[in-house]
């Protein structure tokens, strides 16, 4: 007779995913964690060779911008490790944690989207616009990690320096809103 989990429904078996289906799996989310990196990275490339953005007034803390990227390949790299390490978990639902890691994906991608794409047109309206979107990000990131925890506490910490790197980029983003 199956055993009965704490809510009274017969328990289902557990199947993990083979080793071949992990791994594809583990790929997957690398790609689309660097595919959302690469095509956010497009104005900011563009932003970068353009007078406006060298005009532009930067917060003293600024890092260089090559660390930036370097940063954000990692983070991109640790969230999708952890968004696989809740993926493989079969025994606790994971639809909402996983629901919260697209959400932040997609405004991962928005920000710099609105940051750098629309500073051209709308002007420092699109630093607050930006500014806005980072707060949604930041509470996305919080709720991802909040739902990753209890699934697998791997996957929760690895999402924490995500978390920690969206409150620096908002205290820089803050700074050229106010300043620029």
């Amino acid at each position: 007779m199956p055993a009965n989990d704490p809510a009274g429904a017969p328990a289902r078996a557990v199947h993990e995913p083979s080793r071949r289906r992990q791994l594809a799996a583990l790929m997957g989310f690398l790609a689309l964690s660097w595919a959302v990196s690469l095509v956010g990275s497009i104005p900011v490339r563009a932003a970068i060779g353009g007078s406006w953005y060298r005009q532009m007034e930067l917060a003293p803390w600024s890092p260089p911008g090559l660390m930036f990227t370097s940063v954000w390949l990692t983070l991109y790299a640790a969230m999708a490790v952890a968004a696989w390490l809740v993926w493989r978990q079969r025994r606790l639902p994971r639809r909402v944690a996983l629901r919260f890691y697209g959400i932040q994906l997609a405004l991962n991608l928005l920000w710099p989207m609105t940051f750098f794409g629309l500073y051209p047109l709308l002007g420092s309206a699109a630093l607050w616009l930006a500014l806005a979107v980072l707060a949604a990000l930041l509470l996305a990131a919080v709720l991802t990690v909040a739902h990753f925890g209890p699934i697998s506490r791997t996957a929760g910490v690895l999402m924490l320096p995500n978390v920690s790197w969206l409150v620096f980029s908002a205290s820089l983003n803050l700074y050229a809103a106010v300043r620029n």
